[in-house]
């Protein structure tokens, strides 16, 4: 009975991971597009001024859609992601409590830890392709910006698909080339879940009034968001070096990096401190929504309910 009841309840995880991110990608894509491309552009090459202008010069250039590029690996992957970080908090969580006792601060921060390491299994590869379909764009826009024509004039090249893009990076550099910025990934992730898991935990108790059981769900959306955004902003540093280092393809005039600590230098050298905030709002609008849709999808057990209905 157990065995059963831990399968179903895995299902359920599945399935609310996969209803979260799918309703939230959708939703947000086109800033986290923005955010990608705002991060790779350096100093001295520098193409837009804002997300506004981002999107804008994206919607002339690529239409509506092309805010969209890269979406579909996020919506086919986001399901296990988000099914992976959320069950193994929730499981970590349980095996660190003691006699089913309020977990102290620190070991809550010791189940985001695991879980922010055990997501990078799907979020490097995911990020990895995601980053090289969102940048082409803005590849394509500067080599037409500096040939002086209007934007939208260059003659149109189908852009390259997620399975064309992994083919040529295990036929080239084998598995590991799916998993490049591992390192930085896991620099971002596990610093990103040690904020957020006890920061959304600690406002959703309070939110309730530190009363047993749920509260009203709005209390677990703004608990995520709020949680969501901090913990965003908080490891932007390391999303930008994470997203120079996985991106392959580079403009002329544009730094190439060998490792996290190159990474770093040459931004502080040629771009300052400031660098390392590009896109810190674009990913700080981008986490909270997709973050209080998670826990707003887990309150109302959703996963669970259509668990409950299958035959």
């Amino acid at each position: 009975l157990s065995n059963s009841h831990a399968l179903i309840d895995i299902h359920s995880k599945l399935i609310n991971g996969g209803v979260a991110g799918l309703i939230g990608v959708t939703c947000v894509f086109p800033i986290d597009l923005a955010k990608t491309r705002l991060q790779n552009q350096q100093n001295g090459s520098r193409l837009y001024t804002s997300m506004s202008d981002c999107l804008v010069r994206t919607i002339r250039s690529d239409g509506i859609f092309g805010m969209y590029r890269g979406a579909a690996v996020n919506l086919t992957l986001v399901t296990p992601e988000k099914a992976i970080k959320l069950a193994a908090n929730d499981f970590f969580r349980h095996h660190l409590s003691q006699d089913e006792q309020k977990l102290t601060l620190f070991r809550e921060m010791l189940a985001g830890c695991g879980a922010g390491t055990c997501q990078v299994i799907i979020t490097t590869p995911m990020e990895m392709l995601k980053i090289q379909l969102q940048d082409a764009g803005r590849i394509a826009q500067r080599k037409m910006a500096g040939a002086g024509g209007p934007l939208g004039d260059h003659v149109k090249r189908k852009p390259p698909t997620a399975l064309q893009l992994s083919r040529e990076l295990l036929k080239r550099r084998g598995i590991a080339g799916l998993y490049k910025g591992l390192g930085a990934t896991l620099l971002r992730d596990v610093p990103f879940s040690i904020i957020y898991f006890p920061l959304f935990a600690n406002l959703n108790s309070w939110g309730c009034g530190g009363s047993e059981g749920p509260g009203p769900f709005y209390v677990s959306f703004v608990s995520g968001c709020i949680a969501g955004s901090t913990a965003a902003v908080a490891v932007n540093p390391v999303d930008v070096i994470k997203t120079r280092l996985q991106s392959l393809t580079r403009g002329c005039q544009e730094d190439t990096y060998t490792g996290v600590a190159d990474c770093i230098r040459k931004i502080l050298r040629n771009e300052g401190p400031s660098a390392f905030l590009k896109g810190a709002y674009c990913r700080a609008l981008v986490i909270a929504p997709l973050f209080g849709i998670a826990q707003v999808v887990y309150f109302l057990g959703v996963g669970e309910f259509i668990v409950s209905h299958l035959p």
